[in-house]
């Protein structure tokens, strides 16, 4: 019956979008441009990276992205010669933005769709760590209405209100088996909402030089009423409850960044970011069945993440007035501290490269290539819940395409 207990204290900090679930795949030319945009006028993605740079875009857009993402972590444990991999499951973070004002006018106003938050993992059902995690498939979708307004010729401020839209469906092996020698499984699938707001401010200092300013709120999220699916053996069908269901919050934490623009040249545009990630937020996960028995109880699991930091640079360089290149890269500092690693996405301090380019295919259409490789630093760990142990090593690989309307 304990490890009945201990099994089900683990469902819960599962579900919770964690340090690596940040992907911020917010827009094809800022990817490939190392994932810099706060202080940049690039196109409608800046509802997502920069409200307050809006109003000064020059011109109106609709546009929409997608970046398929493979993650790609192994495991191996400790005292042992297992080694464990990742299936082959891509996710599809995507964004979609449309921006309007009258020609002239000091304001503009706009709606972004993106998914800053997310991820997909599949350890298969036959790896040391099952009990842990089998698979884990995520989304928290953004809608954000925005307004922004040129305060001068120099100076623009905008801000917009967010709804969240989150998924979860989590798979994992139970340590009971039926007569025929079948692990259990337990299987938690459910969506919740949010709300937030985004706010920033953009000056052109001069014609050269750019600067942004940008935060967005804490995002609390809320899942009621998920299903809690339990397949196990008949003689311990009474101890999981069916139908039955759950509630969990989610914390997105709040983040904040400066962003520096500087167009050496006509034909060189060069930029820098730094941002934070408020994950401090994240003290524990309150997890609640509908239907408890002793061993489905309710849980309470300490997560006590610390705060994450990055820095990001990258270079435009158009080739001709039809294209550009892009480069960029950064490095990424880990929420979860020692002994919280857990194989949900085996988040570490982290670098990232990132390549783009873009061609005009008309005056107003504007296609968009990037793509990025991510390399997380192998962390040796025992989990202080699950006592999984061994050492992680992850990849990610993300290509993206976006296409642009504007006039």
């Amino acid at each position: 019956m304990k490890k009945l207990l201990l099994l089900l204290m683990w469902l819960s900090p599962a579900i919770i979008y964690a340090q690596g679930f940040q992907v911020n795949l917010n827009g094809q030319k800022q990817i490939g441009m190392g994932h810099t945009g706060t202080g940049l006028l690039q196109d409608g993605a800046s509802i997502a990276f920069n409200p307050g740079a809006v109003a000064m875009l020059p011109e109106n857009y609709i546009q929409a992205g997608i970046s398929p993402l493979l993650f790609k972590s192994g495991f191996s444990g400790a005292g042992t010669n297992d080694l464990a991999f990742t299936k082959n499951r891509v996710a599809t973070p995507f964004n979609a933005y449309g921006v309007w004002g009258p020609k002239n006018a000091r304001w503009k106003v706009g709606m972004g769709i993106y998914t800053p938050f997310g991820g997909l993992t599949d350890w298969g059902n036959n790896w040391q760590g099952k009990y842990v995690l089998e698979s884990l498939d995520l989304k928290s979708i953004f809608f954000q209405p925005t307004v922004s307004y040129k305060l001068t010729d120099y100076l623009s401020i905008g801000g917009g209100f967010i709804y969240n839209y989150a998924t979860v469906d989590l798979q994992r092996a139970i340590p009971i088996s039926d007569p025929d020698g079948n692990t259990g499984q337990a299987r938690l699938k459910g969506h919740g909402k949010g709300y937030g707001w985004n706010a920033g401010v953009f000056i052109k200092a001069s014609p050269e030089f750019t600067i942004g300013l940008n935060y967005r709120s804490e995002v609390k999220t809320t899942i009621k009423n998920g299903d809690a699916m339990f397949s196990v053996a008949k003689s311990a069908q009474a101890n999981f409850p069916q139908p039955n269901t759950f509630e969990a919050g989610i914390p997105l934490p709040q983040t904040a960044s400066i962003g520096f623009g500087y167009a050496a040249s006509p034909k060189l545009l060069l930029a820098l970011d730094a941002n934070y990630v408020g994950w401090h937020s994240y003290k524990e996960l309150a997890f609640d069945y509908a239907s408890n028995t002793p061993a489905l109880q309710d849980t309470h699991s300490p997560r006590n993440y610390k705060d994450a930091y990055s820095v990001r640079g990258g270079a435009q360089y158009k080739t001709c007035d039809k294209m550009a290149v892009r480069l960029g890269g950064g490095y990424t500092t880990t929420a979860v501290k020692d002994g919280y690693v857990t194989p949900e996405v085996p988040d570490a301090n982290r670098y990232y490269l990132t390549a783009g380019f873009g061609y005009k295919v008309t005056n107003k259409l504007d296609l968009d290539f990037s793509f990025e490789y991510e390399h997380l630093f192998s962390r040796t760990q025992t989990n202080i819940e699950s006592n999984l142990s061994g050492t992680f090593k992850s990849n990610v690989y993300i290509p993206g395409v976006s296409l642009a309307y504007h006039w």
